[in-house]
């Protein structure tokens, strides 16, 4: 059983910066690996980005790579999601997810993952 909270969106202008979290809570969290997905409006869930249970290995979409960073903190059960030179195109809502012993070697797919949060609102808008 494992539960996970998102939190830090927002409305931002083009340009700006948002750090969302994931926190974890239930058995062992710090087993699982995370990754992070968004929904824009009248489109399909996307991967964005993932990191191990480690926190050794992540992996990033192709269009935040350079701007968002992933990273977690076992000690609070918590993984971040830095999003520096936000665009209009980055709008969605923002969902954490978690799977036990995921490998990540390449960009996490949906199907990989079993438990989800509700998901935090990121709006990049002038």
């Amino acid at each position: 059983q494992l539960q996970l909270v998102e939190s830090g969106g927002g409305l931002v202008q083009p340009g700006g910066s948002l750090r969302l979290s994931c926190a974890a809570s239930g058995f062992t969290p710090n087993f699982y690996t995370i990754g992070w997905f968004r929904q824009a409006p009248g489109k399909e869930r996307e991967g964005v980005s993932c990191i191990s249970s480690s926190g050794e290995s992540t992996n990033y979409a192709d269009s935040v790579k350079g701007r968002f960073t992933i990273s977690r903190d076992n000690a609070k059960n918590t993984v971040y999601l830095e999003m520096n030179s936000l665009k209009p195109e980055d709008t969605g809502l923002y969902s954490c997810a978690a799977e036990r012993g995921l490998l990540v070697f390449r960009l996490c797919v949906s199907q990989d993952f079993g438990s989800w949060g509700q998901g935090t609102q990121v709006t990049v808008s002038s």
